[in-house]
């Protein structure tokens, strides 16, 4: 088997491809030999060695990747998937290769719905949006929700989740053509940052304020986020990108310093005068909690088989070229999906 081993924290000339012997599955295993790996922005927080799961779970070398589609080639004794059945699936990093052993329970077959291409875009960004407005918090029906990055993969799945859910969605998009893109996800509104006053528009249209504020930017939107919470809003907080570069490819310490030290500190006694709560997440500690993976998945499954989710918008980039999908995702220009198709 290829996989991309990266040995050090670094640019893109730490995606490394290496040869390897074919995974051995365990007795509850299965191994696939991947057609697709999705790509996100955290596989580029494990190359740049700042993603805390991986550092936990994993250390150096690393193989990133959360999710992949293809075919069962080999199972364990336990496992009760045929051989040559067509899946996709989720894994705590290791996706970015030609074969991946995981536990049984985290493949699903490929759904009628989706291409194989698709389907490895699927799994992390709709996950993360689904724990997000239906396991970390309520939110009722016909609340008004703000989601920054709407146009990128959870940005669209928040938008389409939200409309099942009976939610208003104002998304936010840094530039005019993911305006059109957001829109045919399933926004409300939308809000260019790019050619107007995020906050003055946000206040505009929600003048008694949001009922949740979905932000993976950090510091440079939190604090404006809280303020723009109604009383009893959340801030669900699922990244920090601002701390992180857009170009080139290597973390600028003394920016990202400085990022650390204007991200605003939230008093409880505050948030709870105010009537506001703050929640965060990383969707790899939660691949170990069943019961929130099968729940997430049987409703998203039943979801998009019956057309109220829609394929991930994907743009495909060779195995080889990795580096160039991570620079890609890095630069905040791209829309939905990327996707590594060997």
């Amino acid at each position: 088997m290829r996989k991309i081993v990266i040995h050090s924290p670094g640019g893109y000339e730490k995606l490394r491809i290496e040869e390897f012997p074919d995974p051995v599955p365990g007795e509850n295993e299965v191994v696939v030999q991947t057609v697709a790996a999705g790509v996100n922005y955290a596989d580029c927080s494990v190359r740049w060695g700042v993603y805390e799961s991986a550092k936990k779970f994993v250390g150096w070398p690393i193989t990133p990747g959360f999710e992949f589609s293809g075919v069962i080639v080999a199972r364990g004794k336990k496992a009760k998937h045929k051989l040559g059945t067509k899946v996709f699936g989720v894994s705590l990093f290791n996706s970015y290769a030609t074969h991946v052993s995981v536990p049984e329970h985290q493949v699903y077959p490929l759904p009628k719905k989706l291409t194989a291409i698709q389907a490895a875009a699927f799994p992390a960004v709709h996950m993360t949006a689904y724990h997000a407005l239906f396991q970390l918090v309520r939110i009722r029906a016909s609340g008004k929700i703000l989601v920054h990055s709407a146009a990128g993969g959870v940005g669209s799945a928040l938008l389409q989740l939200a409309r099942i859910a009976g939610l208003e969605s104002v998304a936010v998009v840094g530039g005019a053509h993911k305006v059109a893109f957001a829109k045919d996800f399933g926004a409300h509104a939308v809000i260019d940052k790019s050619s107007e006053n995020l906050w003055q528009r946000a206040r505009d249209l929600a003048p008694e304020g949001y009922d949740a504020i979905l932000d993976a930017n950090g510091y440079t939107t939190l604090k404006e986020s809280y303020a723009q919470l109604a009383p009893t809003g959340k801030l669900i907080v699922y990244g920090s990108h601002s701390l992180l570069p857009k170009k080139g490819g290597r973390i600028n310490y003394f920016k990202a310093g400085w990022g650390l030290l204007r991200t605003p500190r939230f008093n409880p006694l505050r948030m709870l005068s105010e009537n506001k709560t703050v929640s965060g997440f990383n969707i790899s500690f939660l691949f170990s909690r069943r019961d929130l993976l099968d729940e997430a998945m049987t409703d998203l499954l039943r979801w998009l088989a019956a057309g109220k989710l829609r394929p991930p918008a994907v743009t495909e980039v060779p195995f080889e070229n990795a580096a160039e999908a991570h620079r890609l995702i890095e630069s905040g220009k791209s829309v939905g999906k990327i996707v590594l198709v060997h």
